[in-house]
């Protein structure tokens, strides 16, 4: 088998899926791309067995045949060769690569394409169109909130909830909880199933800037995802979705409404000052005024800073982990947040003003308990 590429186009196809590889030192294989051509078409394929990724290219090449590639020193050898055509050489028999590349010979041990796992299709799938632009923005505003913990493996990864009236992606720690959803994305059926992480930020980085079109067809076990080139299939994570909607709490009388950079840029250099192990930032307003304080006792640390704030309510002291407030102000965008409170020892919910009339979010934050409710 032998095919003739350009090196940066085949070096940006292989970097858009090599996301998906494995270090598995179980099967070894999985260390690599799975080339094959067919009919002058070269697909390349990547996988952990629990998320696949494929993208295909056109290739000068007279036969079809495949071979796993060693990931590894492929990417590395394509990064450091200049622009120019490269010419693959395959031994069927040995499955020895040679790579030729102007003046250069490189010379590597592949492995048999059909020792490599099947990549998985979606069989029986319903499925929506979503445009990149609106997939983005959902990973983006959901997946920091996402937990790492493996012994909630429901809440690792962004629950989605299709209906006929919006789409709905949800993400907790138990800590900090985001609900974003979407008015101008509907869906044909009700359903809701929990995409992991680890695909949605591939996703995230595969996808394209232009507003193409991204097909998501899902079943009861894998959701796999289309544009461009470029093709995503990932297991679905088989758990029950805790009831987020219960601990959303729907009556807050107290409602701050704040300049959203001038409330992040203080929180940020005031949590610099806070015990390095709680993040504890206090927050207490009175009439028009939000004193926000840390300190840590331990190294007598301690800041202040008053900022101006529209606010209805009672006077109120409430303490947060800054690092968690901080994340959220970040990824809401909006001039103006709200910050919505009922007392200091339930959950306060953080709102852009503004905004997008088709987006809806919603990011609540525990509170931490202060020392003088103690």
């Amino acid at each position: 088998m032998r095919f003739i590429v350009s090196t940066s186009t085949l070096l940006k196809q292989l970097q858009s899926v090599s996301g998906a590889l494995s270090n598995s030192t179980v099967l070894p294989i999985l260390e690599n791309f799975l080339f094959e051509i067919k009919d002058g078409n070269l697909t390349i394929s990547a996988t952990d067995l629990q998320t696949s990724m494929t993208t295909s290219l056109t290739v000068e090449a007279k036969e079809n045949g495949r071979i796993a590639i060693p990931s590894r020193i492929l990417l590395e050898t394509l990064k450091s060769l200049p622009e120019q055509p490269v010419a693959f050489s395959v031994d069927d028999a040995t499955f020895a690569i040679e790579i030729n590349a102007g003046d250069g010979k490189y010379k590597l041990s592949g492995e048999n394409g059909e020792d490599f796992p099947k990549i998985p299709t979606v069989e029986n799938a319903s499925s929506v169109n979503l445009p990149a632009s609106v997939l983005a923005e959902a990973i983006n505003k959901t997946i920091f909130a996402v937990s790492n913990d493996e012994l909630r493996p429901a809440m690792t990864g962004v629950y989605c909830q299709l209906s006929s009236q919006y789409l709905t992606f949800v993400a907790t720690d138990a800590h900090k909880l985001v609900r974003y959803r979407r008015l101008d994305a509907k869906a044909e059926s009700t359903t809701s199933f929990i995409l992991p992480k680890k695909a949605l930020t591939l996703l995230k980085s595969a996808l394209p800037t232009d507003d193409v079109n991204v097909s998501v067809e899902y079943n009861s076990t894998s959701a796999f995802f289309k544009f461009n080139n470029i093709n995503l299939v990932c297991r679905l994570i088989d758990e029950r979705y805790p009831d987020y909607e219960a601990v959303i709490p729907l009556n807050n009388p107290n409602k701050l409404s704040i300049d959203r950079l001038a409330f992040l840029g203080s929180l940020s250099r005031v949590a610099i000052y806070a015990n390095k192990t709680t993040h504890q930032v206090r927050l207490k307003i009175t009439g028009s005024e939000l004193h926000i304080s840390s300190e840590d006792i331990d190294f007598a640390n301690e800041a202040h800073e008053r900022l101006g704030c529209q606010y209805e309510g009672e006077d109120m002291e409430i303490g947060f982990n800054a690092r968690f407030l901080i994340e959220m102000l970040k990824n809401l965008s909006g001039e103006e947040v709200s910050l919505e409170m009922s007392t200091p020892n339930r959950a306060g919910l953080l709102l852009p003003q503004g905004g997008d009339e088709n987006e809806d979010v919603l990011m609540l934050v525990m509170p931490v308990m202060l020392n003088s409710y103690a």
